[in-house]
């Protein structure tokens, strides 16, 4: 089954410079923490890894997904919305905190999701019926099928007479990628001599916005598979937030860490999953940051990264989807 988004999508919720200003739904700033036995074990110097802890967000588990849903949410609001619709993959993060941001708002949500209910609810599953959500089964659609459905979904619900706005796959839009611009921002506040910025690179609107708060050449996007365009994706939302001043031959992107694929646990991000863990106790989770510290011991490994270069790698949660992923187990032995 392939339910990945396929294009970038853009909708009337997503300005590139809207009339409205953000929700504040998470606790900024999010700490900036060094990792000096993991900087050595990966063969760095003891003072150039840092970890942007922007699983430490709030929200129900925390993540990334917030950021973007200060922007989304609050465009969905500024069109009357009453009830969120949104997609993702059964564990999806950005599903589990559009929930959470329905509940802190008094909104409805409605999350569409590929395949069929599983016999027991596990990992952010739990937490979106916590929430309140409703879940949606799509069956076997890929990614095309599963907007489509969602689109559906909107409709039967508009007729039924609510009120709903559909929130992009991932939260990530030209909307969605200014709250990591303006995370973006905030690292080089705290971190100004940053070399490298290390970041999964799944729907595309996180590397976007901090590709346009610090440069291309500054930030290194490690592929989870997500999305079969994600540099597209990076480069159409990048661009828009910085008036097109944007080649797509200059971003930074390892696809090297997808594997059999979106969702599958690799053997290098397991040993990078380990790695955190026992180094600095660190919990990374098996579909994103993991891959993105299996990307960052790459780069290291092929001189692309160097010792003496100031390096962040951006957490960006997902730890509830930890307990629901299938190849835990057996990572764990």
């Amino acid at each position: 089954m392939d339910f990945r988004n396929t294009e970038p999508a853009q909708s009337d919720t997503d300005p590139a410079d809207p009339p409205f200003s953000p929700l504040r739904l998470g606790t900024w700033p999010t700490p900036l923490e060094p990792a000096p036995r993991l900087a050595t074990a990966l063969g760095l110097r003891a003072e150039d890894l840092w970890i942007k802890r922007d699983d430490l967000t709030g929200l129900a588990g925390g993540g990334n997904k917030i950021r973007k849903l200060e922007w989304t949410v609050a465009g969905a609001l500024a069109k009357g919305a009453g009830t969120l619709v949104t997609t993702g993959a059964a564990q999806s993060n950005h599903a589990r905190l559009t929930a959470a941001a329905g509940a802190r708002l008094g909104l409805d949500v409605v999350l569409v999701l590929p395949g069929e209910p599983p016999a027991a609810a596990s990992g952010n599953l739990l937490l979106d019926s916590l929430l309140g959500a409703r879940l949606v089964w799509a069956g076997d659609v890929d990614g095309e099928g599963l907007e489509t459905r969602a689109r559906e979904t909107a409709e039967e619900l508009r007729q039924a007479g609510a009120a709903p706005a559909v929130i992009p796959f991932g939260g990530s839009s030209v909307l969605g990628a200014r709250g990591y611009r303006e995370a973006g921002q905030e690292l080089l506040e705290q971190c100004p001599g940053v070399r490298h910025i290390v970041v999964a690179l799944g729907s595309g609107g996180t590397m976007a916005g901090l590709v346009a708060a610090a440069g291309a050449r500054q930030v290194l996007g490690v592929d989870t598979g997500a999305r079969r365009e994600a540099v597209a994706a990076v480069h159409e939302y990048a661009s828009a937030l910085t008036q097109g001043a944007l080649a797509v031959e200059e971003l930074r992107v390892r696809g090297d860490q997808i594997g059999a694929g979106y969702g599958t646990l690799t053997p290098q991000t397991a040993d990078a999953l380990s790695l955190a863990a026992r180094c600095e106790g660190v919990v990374l989770d098996p579909v994103y940051t993991g891959r993105a510290l299996a990307g960052l011991r790459a780069a290291v490994r092929d001189g692309d990264i160097r010792p003496g270069e100031t390096t962040v790698l951006v957490h960006t949660g997902g730890l509830p989807g930890f307990f629901g992923h299938s190849g835990i187990q057996a990572l764990l032995g």
